[in-house]
């Protein structure tokens, strides 16, 4: 079955190569050889792997690696450059970062012999049949962390339930899911009840970012004593709606509105819209020249996002009034900023359905709806801030999963820290 499988993996790889050698700036062009197992990372014999597929898995990553053992070696992976270059940020002093091996035995055997990992963590899931199977003959335990199962995934595995149960859910130890409706999807795959448990949602116990006085002191300087407007982690046809949303709201006359669009590749695409709509507005990366009270800022830099919704009036997540499922809004609630999402929330389905239970945000449908919001945080502060208040109390009141995400490990991590040549 191997070869056939690898030989699929590699006419799909084939047929897909345009698009990762041109597609989205040429971003995956430079990531090919280290799929193909050409590391630069340094070894790491008797790692812990951790694979998190980009930024918001990284994040997760992040959270579990710091209650983790100093004397564990650490090796994280990632599929995305954008979830890269976050690994590198957040956990590049504490261990080995590298790309997720291709479907192919000879990568998937050069990343093992590299690493010598003795477990595997999948961070929400991202199953690989080849590199699980190979991971497991070479004795290596297996869990997930935050698993979730997606409304869009689960119809899909649902019609190959046995395939799926075979080689994705058997040689996985243990998993950690966030939901009761995730374990009842798993067991409907076909996964061993004693297998699977409810942990609670990882997302709700990422610290705290660090504070940005550059970024504080620009935006302060930049606003003019004007409140923030944040619009985060946009997808495509967003900054149009929250744009018009702006306008609506009073404009640059009574805020100034920070856009952050989700890709680094859309960085330039958005500046031209910016260009075209509210001339004047400035990039980040340009913005210690800008002028005085600019429209808008554009945040074309990674890892500032989180740190920027501190200073915010409001925000909007993104993800939300485009159908692509929703992004985390957490971020934002932490600091008891009063948030706004459309309805497209289905990758963060527990998450909404608490926000919606404690009424700790607000649901827009539209541009229009999202203007009333952005105008209501200007005319009330301190509505808004009661709104906010919502926000951050629902964060704090569920933590645990943390806790409960260490003790699932426990025993697979002591197990590995015994195995003969263990730091």
């Amino acid at each position: 079955m191997w070869p056939l499988y690898q030989t699929a993996v590699a006419l799909v790889a084939a047929a897909g190569a345009p698009f990762a050698l041109f597609a989205r700036g040429g971003r995956y062009r430079e990531t090919l050889a280290a799929r193909l197992g050409r590391i630069a990372a340094p070894p790491r014999a008797g790692a812990i792997w951790i694979h998190a597929v980009s930024v918001g898995e990284v994040a997760v990553a992040a959270t579990l690696v710091r209650r983790l053992p100093e004397a564990l070696p650490l090796v994280v992976t990632t599929i995305t450059p954008t979830g890269q270059q976050r690994a590198r940020a957040l956990l590049g002093g504490r261990a080995a970062v590298a790309y997720f091996p291709l479907e192919l035995g000879f990568a998937v055997e050069r990343f093992l012999d590299r690493f010598t990992p003795r477990a595997l963590i999948l961070c929400e899931g991202d199953y690989w049949p080849l590199v699980l199977d190979r991971a497991r003959r070479r004795g290596v335990r297996i869990a997930v962390i935050n698993g979730r199962l997606s409304d869009r995934s689960f119809p899909r595995l649902s019609r190959f339930r046995r395939t799926v149960r075979r080689l994705l859910l058997d040689p996985v130890e243990r998993f950690g899911v966030q939901t009761g409706v995730d374990r009842d999807r798993l067991l409907a795959l076909g996964a061993a009840p004693e297998r699977v448990t409810v942990t609670g949602n990882l997302k709700f116990e990422t610290p705290e970012p660090p504070a940005r006085p550059e970024l504080e002191r620009l935006v302060e300087r930049l606003a003019a004593g004007r409140p923030l407007l944040v619009a985060g982690s946009t997808m495509a046809g967003e900054e149009e709606r929250v744009l018009g949303a702006f306008a609506a709201a009073g404009g640059a006359e009574r805020a100034l509105l920070a856009l952050a669009p989700r890709h680094p590749e859309r960085f330039a695409e958005v500046a031209a819209l910016l260009d075209r709509r509210l001339p004047g507005a400035v990039r980040r990366s340009a913005a210690a020249d800008a002028g005085e009270r600019p429209p808008a800022l554009l945040l074309d830099t990674l890892g500032e996002l989180a740190p920027l919704y501190r200073l915010a009036r409001g925000a909007f997540v993104g993800g939300t009034l485009a159908p692509t499922g929703g992004h985390n809004p957490i971020e934002p609630a932490r600091f008891g900023v009063p948030v706004a999402v459309g309805p497209s929330m289905e990758n963060f389905r527990e998450i909404a359905e608490r926000f919606d239970a404690e009424g700790a945000w607000l649901r827009v449908a539209d541009a229009g709806a999202l203007g009333r919001a952005f105008a209501s945080w200007l005319d009330d502060p301190e509505r808004a801030r009661a709104l906010g208040a919502r926000g951050a109390r629902l964060v704090e009141a569920n933590r645990g999963a943390l806790e409960a995400t260490l003790a699932l490990l426990e025993p697979l991590l002591t197990a590995a820290a015994r195995r003969p040549g263990a730091a």
